[in-house]
């Protein structure tokens, strides 16, 4: 290798960790044009032991040497004086959760409430099922915190103003119940001292916790060798000094991590807040220890360097960046899915046209399928592995069917997946013994071409898949099927079976997301993407009635590519417990405004402009006497010239539901405020814009062929010369029609007979009949 003067802080990398695969993107400046950025990409498997220890630092490494020029050994600790920032998102902590392993830790919770996360909600997921099998809790063991406060009453109750305990502008009670003056001392109600709560509601302090009683319970876990706790006390949503206090007493004591459930999720509910604390407090070390041996493979100006350059920063589940020091275990677990939203999104959208989108991954280990129609759409309670985490996430369905996704024959039926082969030791094909999968389906079928596929497997990392490892345990598996069924069913046969399951499990999800919600699934473009999309993407459209599927350039590494145009976001949430009414309007928006304020003053800290910081004001609103609570972003103004949010409330009530109770009140439950610090103003014409004024025009044959294979396709069978296309060698505005197979070093694009597509400057734009 010849050396390249590459400028310092000039190399932008961006690393997604996956379940079966790693994915590296990287730009730095055209030597030849410094105004032009060249882009890098690396796919290596996520766990390689023998080979290297951490995957995205391997794919870092092999960055540095291609831009550099300069040979560097492995586990040489990695000078970073040339790297602009990195970027991760990465599945440590969702494996974690998936797999239970993570930290041991403990559960303070208020005395009388010991079981209470043990019980849950009570919901049952199979209802008909007569043996319940509940997943053990997070958890290993509780202590109870004898500490209590309780609700006194709404304060701003337009139907109960009588009842309601009102406070002067210093938060001191001025009027108690029944008009009564109030001197915040016994009461026919019980005693204890009346505060003014987060959330403006009144609380009675019971009981104070004895700190002294907590710290011999906490020392007793620490010398049990506890590390890690989750503090969940009630009502501290809107009363958090006790959890502050308890907290503050554990980390003098040496507990190196204290998820407090009010600090993390100011939000109502005890179970699922309490849950989702567990979660963190199980998580967040497991992530951290991650961290640590990723941070040990550089040297120390990357550990220091968190919000300057060089800078690390990672991708939240709810499509945002974040830095070190606000990622934790709960904003990690759609961590790596996350950058793949993002990725389409922001490719795939069109302003003028708004066309709505489907965006499907697959990846090794499982298929991720999202909704983009203007803005993200973000839950806020999602349960995982069984735990129902309160934490804004993109609102992403999971299924078990990937490239990974074993492939079984049991009880008559055909199955793909739960269970996967993973990276090790992966599908049959890469050598290491693994079982049949959908990889090792689509290498049958021909959708995958051993030649062009990454030479990466057995003990020399060089070499190819292994054709033969799949067709035995193929053979296997047809002279088992064929013994139980009279008919006598072609090797082919038996193994597209296998994937016409395998994309009937992926259409599940997509028509969850849309025609379980009232939109029509035939309405959308298919954004597909992850290393095995393209081998399914015209298959799974034709399934859903989609007749156009985009496929980036990157679309196999779409979700550290992703990483590359997310935004920094930064947020800030209050519990709120006020009716939306005319009074209480002002006091809101003076809310929003306070802490929109705090928002744009953290992200002007971080670098950005004030041309490219974007807020987005929420409020979290129920209808009274309902405990489903509806995070709303309006989009027009009401009389005022305020945000409408009671327009949008309604709105969006009515599209889930399907009615409205119009004669209940409104009750905010939060009020939210999220910055998001631009990190492009403009990613350039749209696709569709562009496909409009493209002159087409079809391949040839004879110059653009690179060479012709196999492939099984459905109703058509074995076609002997499909031709194969390089992705690099053809031309923007290429035609090329099925069936057909376009492959460059990381994706193989599989065309079905009657598809036809034609090349953009991003993408390939594929049209069905």
């Amino acid at each position: 290798m010849s050396a390249i003067n590459v400028p310092d802080r000039s190399i932008r990398i961006c690393a997604d960790r996956g379940g079966t695969f790693c994915d590296v993107h990287a730009s730095y400046p055209d030597p030849g044009n410094p105004n032009e950025r060249k882009d890098i990409v690396v796919k290596l498997l996520s766990q390689d032991t023998s080979n290297y220890g951490d995957a995205p630092t391997e794919g870092i490494r092999r960055v540095l040497e291609t831009v550099t020029g300069e040979k560097i050994p492995r586990g040489k600790v990695l000078e970073t004086e040339k790297i602009d920032y990195i970027r991760l998102s990465t599945t440590v902590a969702t494996n974690a959760l998936l797999e239970r392993k993570g930290h041991k830790h403990a559960l303070l919770i208020t005395r009388g409430f010991k079981d209470l996360l043990l019980i849950g909600n009570q919901s049952r997921p199979k209802i008909f099922d007569l043996n319940i099998r509940r997943p053990a809790p997070l958890y290993s063991t509780v202590v109870e915190v004898d500490e209590r406060v309780t609700l006194v009453g709404y304060t701003s109750d337009p139907k109960a103003e009588e009842h309601a305990i009102q406070f002067d502008d210093e938060g001191k009670v001025k009027r108690g119940y029944r008009g009564k003056g109030w001197d915040g001392e016994g009461d026919a109600e019980g005693p204890g001292e009346i505060v003014k709560g987060l959330s403006g509601e009144a609380v009675r302090i019971l009981k104070k916790p004895d700190l002294e009683s907590v710290e011999r319970d906490l020392k007793a876990l620490y010398d049990d060798g506890y590390r890690s706790l989750a503090i969940v006390l009630v009502h501290s949503y809107t009363y958090p000094e006790h959890e502050r206090a308890v907290g503050k007493l554990a980390r003098s004591l040496g507990f190196t991590h204290v998820s407090e459930s009010a600090q993390l999720l100011p939000m109502i509910k005890m179970v699922p807040r309490g849950v989702s604390s567990t979660a963190d407090a199980y998580l967040t070390p497991i992530l951290r220890e991650y961290l640590d041996g990723f941070f040990n493979g550089f040297d120390e100006k990357l550990k220091d360097g968190r919000l300057r350059s060089p800078r690390v920063e990672f991708m939240g589940s709810d499509g945002g960046l974040v830095d070190l020091d606000n990622f934790s275990g709960l904003k990690s677990i759609l961590s790596g899915p996350a950058g793949g939203v993002v990725g389409y999104a922001l490719t795939s959208w069109d302003e003028k046209k708004k066309y709505p989108i489907i965006g499907l991954d697959v990846g090794g280990t499982s298929t991720d399928v999202s909704r983009f129609d203007g803005r993200y759409e973000v839950v806020y309670e999602t349960t995982t592995a069984g735990v129902t985490i309160q934490s804004p996430q993109l609102d992403i369905n999971t299924v078990a069917a990937g490239g990974g996704s074993c492939l079984s024959f049991r009880n008559g039926l055909f199955l793909a997946g739960p269970e996967s082969a993973g990276a090790q030791p992966g599908p049959a094909c890469y050598r290491k013994g693994g079982p049949l999968a959908v990889t090792d389906a689509n290498l049958m079928l021909g959708r995958l071409v051993p030649d062009y596929f990454p030479k990466i497997f057995g003990k020399s990392e060089k070499e190819p898949l292994d054709i033969e490892a799949s067709k035995a345990l193929f053979e296997k598996i047809t002279q088992e099927i064929n013994e139980s069924h009279e008919g006598k069913l072609t090797l082919d046969e038996i193994v597209y079976g296998f994937i016409k399951v395998a994309n009937e499990t992926m259409c599940r999800p997509i028509r969850a997301l849309t025609e379980a919600r009232g939109h029509a699934t035939s309405k959308h473009i298919l954004a597909s993407f992850g290393g095995a999309g393209g081998q399914h993407a015209c298959e799974i459209a034709s399934l859903l009635g989609i007749k156009t599927i985009l496929i980036h350039r990157y679309s196999s590494i779409l979700s550290a590519y992703g990483l590359a145009l997310a935004d920094r976001a930064y947020e800030l949430q209050e519990p709120c417990s006020t009716f939306y009414t005319p009074q209480n309007k002002s006091t809101l928006i003076s809310r929003l405004d306070k802490m929109t304020d705090s928002v744009q003053t953290e992200l002007k800290r971080q670098g950005f402009e004030d041309h490219r910081i974007h807020v987005e004001r929420m409020l979290n609103m129920r209808f009274d006497g309902t405990d489903t609570a509806l995070m709303v972003l309006p989009t027009e103004k009401d009389g005022d010239g305020q945000e409408d949010f009671e327009a949008a409330f309604k709105r969006v009530y009515k599209q889930e539901f399907g009615f409205l109770l119009d004669t209940k009140g409104i009750i905010v439950d939060d009020i939210k405020v999220r910055g998001i610090g631009k990190t492009f103003d403009n990613l350039g014409e749209s696709v569709y814009s562009e496909i409009g004024k493209l002159d087409t025009k079809p391949v040839d044959p004879n110059t653009k062929v690179h060479s012709r294979y196999s492939v099984y396709f459905d109703h058509v069978g074995r076609v002997d010369d499909t031709p194969v296309y390089l992705l690099d060698q053809l031309a923007v505005g290429d035609l090329v029609e099925g069936p057909a197979m376009i492959i460059d070093n990381t994706q193989t694009i599989v065309l079905v007979p009657g598809a036809k597509a034609v090349l953009a400057s991003k993408h390939l734009y594929i049209t069905l009949e």
